[in-house]
């Protein structure tokens, strides 16, 4: 559900999420950079065995993601705490991702999804050689992207737009 303005403005922890290719860490860290707030990639934040499995083409399961999730809302949690408000990239999925992450946060989490058709998608992907997510799971993260639920604060952005006004029709709406 689209969030009211003052909704957005009161919470302190913005997730920039997507499949893999979306622009997650372009996004978010311009993002922070523009409202001048820290940035945490989340792919920074996977075990070395998530990465591994990765890399191997195989998808996480869920028992993999628990932890690191975890991990991922005690850093936002940490960041915000020092710094007011920050940005995250995280893919996020699944609506049980999502509320797992506002559970262990404690707070409101506003999620700003990068909606692109898989074309655009698999095209951004070829021009990342060497990044971990291997093209071939891209069938698996749309297969797994949920649509935003009645109760989470969210924001949809198409990842045909340019970058800067990506970032301005963010940061407008957040506040």
């Amino acid at each position: 559900m689209p969030a009211t303005d003052s909704a957005l403005e009161a919470v302190r922890l913005i997730v920039v999420m997507g499949v893999s290719g979306a622009g997650k860490s372009t996004v978010g860290s311009a993002l922070a950079d523009k409202i001048g707030v820290s940035f945490i990639d989340a792919d920074h934040l996977h075990p070395k065995a998530n990465v591994e499995k990765m890399r191997g083409g195989k998808p996480l399961a869920d028992e993999d993601r628990w932890p690191w999730l975890e991990r991922v809302a005690q850093a936002m949690v940490n960041a915000a705490d020092q710094n007011g408000r920050v940005v995250c990239a995280c893919s996020s999925l699944r609506y049980a991702y999502r509320a797992f992450l506002r559970q262990k946060a404690g707070e409101a989490i506003c999620f700003v999804l990068l909606n692109g058709d898989k074309s655009t998608i698999a095209r951004r992907q070829a021009d990342r050689p060497g990044h971990f997510m291997p093209a071939a799971l891209l069938d698996s993260q749309f297969a797994t992207l949920e649509p935003f639920q009645a109760d989470e604060c969210a924001l949809t952005m198409d990842v045909e737009m340019e970058l800067a006004e990506i970032v301005e029709k963010i940061a407008k709406s957040i506040g």
